[in-house]
């Protein structure tokens, strides 16, 4: 995404934004401050450093007292720092709150955080309304008395609606689990990008169903690219549309907490705590209204709702500007929101207008009824792809747990916090369950598989799953054995699951998520206490008899859909749905695909075997075969990201597989990987470390701009040895990773020649342990440090592996390292008896004139050195000259 361009500040803009500020009382400042509390934390916790310097340098607070936060910050985290640096400014004086904010301001035109552009520009844009809109939002509109009776009334009906979070029943509970929303809501990270829409839903919804969204990516998106919102201020100042938004769509994967968070919205309304220039808030699920066969307005639609208000509702509708409209779940609506542009349909333009539910939503967006109404959607991706951008003030998107979150979670799930800490890191050192863990849904499925795992009282606890067909299969084993009183014989279970994976099957390969009673009825399913592990009744909210059912996760549905062709194996389906899946758009069988290779593993199926007898030898014999033709070869590229992700797709589907042989017969015996340019998360790094021990011998792996770090090299580390030419460049790996490569350099049977660590952020610190390790190797032929801080000091430390004979290298690569003067008589003498080095770089350092005589003697001595580069140092054109010129056979000098 292009970053935005930011504005060049001069001290002129500095001091007329001071005088714009100066311009508000002490009181006002007060509550402009506290007003964006949130929004300045999340700023300055992302570079608490930047802005005490800014403070500093300023003279709003000393040295001494920015030090102190700097110890704070290092002794709690940043998100406290910043807290405490808040707190303190919201006590202090006018005048350290007015210099408080001239340094944000003038802190804008270099630094790329999204939030503080969006408080600078919303109170230099709207400045005037915005105290107004401030207290609105606390206060509200002043109601005629009988009005007002029916908006507590209305509230009231609201808060019972949205007051529970349910969570599914756990196997070998009674009942569904209750929760005061109050009490069991985690916060849900939002971003605001309207880039969201242009994102085609197969790019972003295969990756993060597969639990594949990229955290470290995401916080760096996060922090440099995306505005940070919390739900209570989706309606505030939109800098991308430069307005208050009247319309704001809130997009997301399945599963990852759009209804959750919606009826968490309401509910704050509802009691008081946020949005009270609403003076009504209708809440409306697209699940429900596919019941509405009929046309009808506007009017029959929200007293067919909320029939309470039908006396008042022509005095709540004669103010649009009071009123929200809220529809949940846009991708479940079985007809398309005409909002495309260039469609024509005749929009309603009044209240009374009949027309299908979906034009009245339309119409509410696109203003041509009730002008002035704000109206928030949700959807799932798949749908954001096919409406207009411009038709939505605020494009936001719900990215699920980050790490703090999913631990609450686990904490909220399990009560008991030393099983809930067991388990969390359990799940954490796994990688590839902590990775399905951002989306709350499958936090709930991991946490409940888990539960038999570590919160066993009695008898031996179950094995935890590994890998993300296991997890799955350890879900469905303790839903069935835990989930019924009386446990059907195994093949009258078999036919259950297999009627629910048919139905499943079909909903997969027609997109259809919601299934009416008519589904249900084709195949044969009914409904009963046991399925409600897997499926759920989604009653109307009108309070009608009809029901649809859904399964609890998309991946549940998913699983039903592998699980069937184990259970039931027809050769015509199978190679139709075998034929679908491959023709289909990326990664729409994504996690369909890893199910098939996970099952086929009779370790990982056996558990549920025991319930519902053996799987079909056939069908496994067919995955087995279909993995086994897998040609990752077609997938080597080394400039196409998209070809890099099916290839990292397909290690996943031979990850699950757990088949060693078969990995082995697909990669070959002299692998060459390439995954340059592609982000790869710990969870990559544990997949394709599996992938690496099945080979016999990798001939090279490339990781260049991975950005793996030291815990995604931490993951790779038991398989790196086998590897012969291995690039790690650009991966900001820091001095606390070298201690993982040497581990690799040290191995006994370690076969690596060529290792390129080219611009990392390794300093001198680290060349100790470097350097024993490369006494220890007998295999490295090539060292590239190239643009690190190596620098003098460390270079000296390093040259102690160049002094003995053990060491091999014959070409080191020290381009960019800071290296002075200084070290040129110690390289010297180290190399004066080296016997194998023949390529040397040292370009791009600062090498003057005064080691020109150390450069002289190093170049005639050196008893092994045929090529030596010195360009793009500090020499002076004679000397340069004089290096060029020396005569010594077989030795090239580039200068």
């Amino acid at each position: 995404m292009a970053s935005k361009q930011r504005p060049v500040m001069t001290e002129g803009d500095v001091e007329a934004f001071r005088e714009h500020m100066d311009n508000y009382t002490p009181g006002e400042l007060k509550r402009l401050s506290e007003h964006f509390h949130p929004d300045l934390v999340y700023v300055i916790e992302n570079d608490v450093l930047t802005v005490l310097q800014e403070l500093t340098s300023r003279g709003v607070i000393t040295a001494q007292k920015a030090q102190g936060y700097r110890d704070w910050e290092k002794n709690h985290d940043s998100t406290s720092a910043a807290e405490k640096l808040v707190g303190d400014v919201l006590d202090a004086s006018c005048d350290v709150g007015l210099r408080f904010w001239t340094c944000l301001f003038a802190l804008w035109s270099r630094w790329a955080h999204p939030n503080l552009h969006g408080m600078l520009e919303e109170i230099i844009h709207n400045g005037h309304n915005l105290l107004q809109e401030i207290l609105l939002n606390e206060v509200g509109h002043a109601l005629d008395p009988e009005l007002k009776a029916y908006q507590v009334e209305h509230r009231a009906a609201l808060c019972d609606l949205t007051g529970i979070l349910k969570e599914n029943k756990i196997p070998g509970q009674p009942e569904e689990q209750i929760f005061p929303i109050s009490n069991r809501y985690v916060e849900l990270r939002v971003v605001s990008d309207h880039h969201f829409m242009k994102q085609t839903h197969q790019e972003h919804e295969a990756l993060a169903a597969a639990g594949e969204l990229n955290e470290y990516r995401l916080q760096r998106r996060v922090k440099t690219e995306l505005e940070r919102i919390t739900p209570d201020r989706l309606f505030r100042w939109c800098s991308h549309s430069r307005c208050i938004p009247l319309s704001v769509m809130v997009g997301g994967v399945a599963g990852v907490g759009k209804t959750t968070l919606v009826q968490k919205f309401v509910f704050d309304w509802a009691a008081g705590k946020h949005y009270q220039k609403f003076a009504f808030i209708f809440f409306f699920k697209f699940r429900d209204l596919n019941a509405i066969e009929e046309k009808m307005s506007l009017e029959s639609l929200i007293c067919r709702t909320y029939p309470r208000l039908e006396d008042k509702l022509p005095s709540i509708l004669e103010h649009p500007e009071r009123l929200l409209f809220i529809f949940d779940g846009l991708d479940e609506s079985k007809t398309d929101l005409p909002l495309r542009s260039g469609v024509s349909h005749e929009l309603c333009l009044n209240p009374g207008d009949v027309k299908p539910v979906t034009v009245i939503v339309a119409s509410l967006v696109k203003q041509t009824l009730l002008k002035g109404c704000s109206v928030l959607l949700t959807s799932r991706p798949s749908k954001l792809s096919s409406l207009e951008a411009g038709v939505f003030h605020r494009v936001s998107n719900i990215v699920g747990f980050l790490a703090k979150e999913r631990e609450r979670y686990f904490s909220m799930f399990f009560g008991d916090e030393r099983v809930s800490r067991k388990a969390f890191e359990y799940v954490r050192d796994s990688q590839v369950l902590y990775t399905l863990s951002y989306n709350p849904s499958y936090c709930w499925i991991t946490c409940t598989a888990l539960r038999f795992c570590f919160a066993t009282k009695a008898g031996k606890p179950q094995p935890p799953p590994r890998t993300v067909t296991q997890l799955f299969v350890s879900y469905f084993t303790h839903i069935i054995a835990n989930h019924t009183q009386e446990r059907p014989d195994p093949q009258c279970m078999r036919g259950t699951l297999t009627r629910v994976g048919r139905l499943a099957e079909y909903g997969i390969k027609n997109h259809i998520l919601v299934f009416d009673l008519k589904y249900l009825q084709d195949f044969n399913v009914e409904f009963s206490p046991f399925l409600t592990g897997f499926l759920v009744e989604n009653p109307q909210l009108d309070g009608s008899s009809q029901l649809t059912y859904s399964f609890l996760h998309l991946t549940i549905q998913e699983f039903f859909a592998a699980l069937v062709h184990y259970l039931d194996y027809k050769e015509d389906k199978f190679k139709g749905t075998m034929a679908k899946a491959s023709a289909c758009a990326e990664g729409d069988y994504e996690i369909f695909s890893r199910f098939l290779a996970g099952l086929s593993h009779p370790a990982t199926r056996m558990p549920l075997e025991k319930y519902v007898g053996k799987f079909s030898a056939e069908a496994a014999r067919q995955i087995i075969g279909w993995l086994g033709e897998m040609n990752y070869g077609k997938l080597q590229s080394r400039d196409d990201r998209k070809k890099k992700r099916r290839l990292m797709n397909v290690l996943n589907l031979l990850f699950e597989s757990r088949n060693s042989p078969v990995v082995c017969d697909v990669m070959g015996k002299d692998a060459h990987l390439d995954f340059s340019d592609l982000y790869l998360m710990p969870v990559d790094c544990t997949v394709l470390a599996y992938v690496l021990s099945c080979c016999e011998e990798i001939q090279d792996l490339t990781l260049n701009s991975c950005f793996i770090q030291n815990e995604g090299l931490e993951r790779l580390r038991p398989e790196l040895h086998k590897i012969r030419e291995l690039s790690l460049s650009d991966n900001d790996l820091k001095d606390d990773a070298m201690q993982n490569i040497c581990s690799v350099l040290e191995h006994p049977n370690c076969r690596l020649e060529d290792l390129r660590l080219g611009k990392n952020l390794f300093t001198e610190a680290c060349c100790k342990g470097l350097a024993s390790a490369l006494m220890a190797n007998q295999t490295l032929l090539s060292l590239d440090l190239t643009k690190n801080k190596v620098r003098d000091v460390g270079l000296s430390t390093l040259l102690e592996a160049f002094e003995t004979p053990r060491c091999k290298i014959q070409q080191l690569i020290l381009q960019e390292n800071g290296l002075s003067d200084e070290s040129c008589g110690r390289l010297c003498s180290a190399l004066s008896s080296n016997s194998t080095l023949r390529h040397l770089n040292l370009s791009a350092n600062v090498y003057t004139d005064q080691c020109a005589e150390d450069m002289h003697l190093l170049i005639l001595t050196s008893p092994s050195l045929t090529d030596i580069r010195l360009s793009l140092n500090d020499f002076s054109p004679k000397v340069e000259g004089l290096l060029r010129n020396l005569q010594k056979e077989g030795v090239k000098v580039h200068i």
